[in-house]
């Protein structure tokens, strides 16, 4: 059957235990809020306290703009889908979670190496931090993070759906997955969409690259500093995104390179599910537990909230 002929996909039910998918809804409607709520917090926060209109901050505001996307992209649909225990995703409903899910990350993979730059530049080059990173280039390695990230979700979109899928139109997996949706297909030659994965693969492992490079002029400077306090104080800027890059970096390997196979067992399922929901949920979490600069403004903001509602009463 040609793909122009699919009306809808189905995707993967992991338990056929009503009770456990009623749990499984609650448990990643949970989630789902906490993540929001967090990204949310954070953007607000960076937005309105004016000791955050920094250049590290402003990349923390776009990375948890594409966090709160990224989780959206995959796990309504899949609470909805529990909740009604359905299993259909219509076939432009699977497109454009494809095309989001891509964006997302190859946008959040540029935010992260952006991030690792402005670190770079802060501990490494500190007289010219605020030459080198002024507002134009801050604007401008967003603008290209969010451009690789739209080609991409452009690239593997048009690659994948532009193949004919024959008999099953089962995926197996949680969400319309890139690696899940090859084994339907009956198409003999992937030729568009191996040149996406290739690409991919050498747009993350430069930006890997030049994390790694960052991070060992980092250390190696902080590790000359003389005086233990400065040390800390480096140390607890970086070691935040460093947590959230290896957190993101490392989900998003073993969901995409661990084999693919017919039948996938639960823990390959929520696998792919913590891809989308992990990093989302993790990343606020970690920088304002580390961050004193997020905590005070915080806490600033409780206090006036508090303040005021004290006055109308």
């Amino acid at each position: 059957m040609n793909q122009t002929l699919i009306m809808e996909f189905l995707l993967l039910r992991f338990t056929e235990s009503q009770i456990l998918l009623r749990l499984y809804a609650v448990l990643f409607s949970l989630i789902y809020l906490v993540s929001i709520v967090e990204n949310l917090i954070i953007i607000l926060l960076t937005i309105l306290d004016q000791r955050l209109h920094t250049p590290m901050y402003f990349f923390l505001r776009h990375l948890s703009f594409l966090d709160m996307c990224l989780i959206s992209a995959t796990v309504p649909k899949s609470i909805l889908n529990s909740i009604t225990f359905t299993d259909s995703i219509s076939f432009w409903g699977c497109v454009l979670q494809v095309f989001l899910v891509i964006l997302m990350s190859g946008s959040e993979t540029g935010i992260l190496t952006a991030m690792s730059y402005d670190r770079y530049i802060a501990i490494c080059r500190p007289l010219h931090y605020e030459v080198v990173m002024s507002k134009e280039v801050c604007v401008q390695l967003v603008f290209v993070s969010w451009l690789c990230g739209g080609a991409f979700g452009v690239l593997y979109s048009v690659g994948t759906f532009s193949l004919n899928f024959c008999g099953s139109t089962v995926i197996q997996q949680l969400f319309c997955d890139v690696p899940a949706l090859l084994k339907l297909t009956c198409s003999m030659e992937h030729a568009t969409i191996n040149v996406s994965v290739a690409i991919g693969i050498c747009y993350g492992f430069s930006c890997l690259v030049c994390i790694v490079v960052s991070y060992v002029y980092i250390f190696s400077t902080v590790l000359n500093i003389s005086t233990r306090e400065k040390q800390s104080k480096a140390f607890s800027t970086c070691l935040p995104h460093l947590t959230v890059v290896s957190t993101f970096l490392l989900t998003g390997a073993i969901a995409y390179l661990k084999p693919t196979s017919d039948k996938p067992s639960i823990p390959d399922l929520f696998m792919s599910m913590f891809y989308s929901v992990v990093p989302p949920t993790l990343n606020p979490v970690i920088y304002c537990l580390r961050s004193k600069d997020i905590k005070s403004a915080l806490h600033k903001v409780l206090w006036t909230v508090e303040r005021s509602g004290l006055m109308e009463r």
